[in-house]
């Protein structure tokens, strides 16, 4: 059934600056697609961006990017189970956080309101799309990427719809606003979720932020995977018994969302792309039980590990630094970066500001603050401690 939703390469729109296909034809749009955000200079930032942990005390943390492949592993694993277009779902995966900036969440929350301080908004997926439409620059002939239509529109549509009456979605009308996505695209913010929540697991126990106990108490199906691990092998340490149940709660929410998005399908009566895009809700959702797996795993780690993190003064810090420095250039503008200096001419100072530090990753924001603000700070530190 969900093969007949594949989305067929043969019909993309293709992209906004015509290319000429694959001279030696190896690669189809979609794979074109793919390496070139793997090539992008956002992309290879996202190794210095962390994913949970502001400044992680492990190297073994995750950062952006390797919780990016591990996103791009498990949607790969569901598109081919169900028949969609695998190349399209690699591309959005691996693709779908370029627009986050530093520190985590903690990070987005203190540049979204920086921005709203001057009438405007941040969201990482709107600015995902601004990479790889104006910042990368790989090309003679073109700015950005040049990706084609489907893959822009899955990044800003893959986790959210985009609302034709709110005034921030109106510059994006051209994706098709009102409409769903393409399912490839709606599968990856599941694949998303998957990803983090039992990567967050792992973090969490090896940061001691919670214990297995605790987990197998709030969460039952861990703990019958985990029963299974102790009764199969009785001699395992509880590190590796911890990382063969977490290996195993992938594999069971996988399964999970294949079967939900199965089930969802069939019952939407959809029968190809083109219906999918005007069915009046999203058909990517777990199976019950693993939804309610899902959501007790999320339960807990709010409760525990994002609330810890949340108020860790350290991450609060470097938000306070992210702040700090979005308002230095924003009053000496002069401090930018001469190609940023020069999008005044076409962008509002806010805009440009917002672009430059967003793109930046944990260490170099931290450093830029240093060179900046650093011997300010100090001082008046010092003026404060007289």
């Amino acid at each position: 059934m969900t093969a007949r939703l594949r989305f067929p390469t043969g019909q993309s729109r293709l992209r906004r600056h015509p290319e000429p296909p694959d001279p030696d034809t190896y690669r189809n749009p979609f794979q074109r697609d793919r390496d070139r955000i793997i090539h992008s200079r956002a992309f290879r930032r996202l190794a210095g961006k962390t994913q949970v942990i502001t400044l992680p005390s492990s190297e073994h943390s995750r950062t952006r990017l390797t919780h990016t492949i591990e996103v791009s592993q498990i949607a790969r694993t569901v598109a081919t189970a169900l028949g969609l277009n695998v190349d399209l779902v690699e591309a959005l995966a691996l693709g779908h956080d370029l627009g986050h900036p530093a520190f985590g969440h903690t990070g987005e929350t203190a540049l979204n309101a920086e921005m709203r301080r001057h009438g405007l908004h941040f969201d990482h997926n709107l600015h995902a799309l601004r990479i790889v439409e104006h910042f990368e620059g790989r090309y003679a002939a073109f700015r950005g990427l040049n990706l084609t239509f489907e893959v822009r529109e899955g990044l800003i549509k893959h986790s959210r719809d985009l609302d034709p009456d709110e005034p921030l979605h109106r510059a994006y009308c051209e994706y098709l606003p009102g409409q769903q996505p393409l399912l490839e695209a709606q599968m990856i913010d599941a694949a998303d979720e998957v990803a983090y929540l039992t990567a967050d697991l792992e973090d969490a126990v090896e940061g001691r932020f919670l214990d297995q106990h605790e987990i197998r108490r709030r969460v039952p199906a861990f703990a019958d995977l985990a029963y299974r691990v102790r009764s199969e092998y009785p001699g395992c340490d509880s590190r590796r018994a911890m990382r063969e149940t977490q290996r195993r709660l992938v594999g069971l929410l996988v399964r999970g969302l294949i079967e939900g998005i199965r089930c969802t399908a069939e019952d939407s009566g959809a029968n190809s792309w083109q219906a999918v895009r005007h069915l009046p809700e999203r058909i990517v959702t777990s199976a019950e039980p693993t939804a309610e797996t899902m959501r007790e795993i999320r339960s807990l780690l709010t409760e525990s590990y994002y609330t810890a993190m949340a108020t860790r003064r350290i991450a609060n810090r470097c938000a306070d630094k992210l702040r700090e420095l979005f308002r230095h250039y924003m009053d000496h503008p002069q401090a930018l970066p001469d190609n940023r200096a020069e999008l005044l001419r076409s962008e509002p100072l806010p805009q440009v500001v917002c672009d430059y530090v967003a793109g930046m990753t944990d260490a170099y924001l931290l450093r830029r603050y240093d060179q900046l603000l650093g011997g300010r700070r100090s001082e008046e530190l010092s003026g404060t401690l007289a």
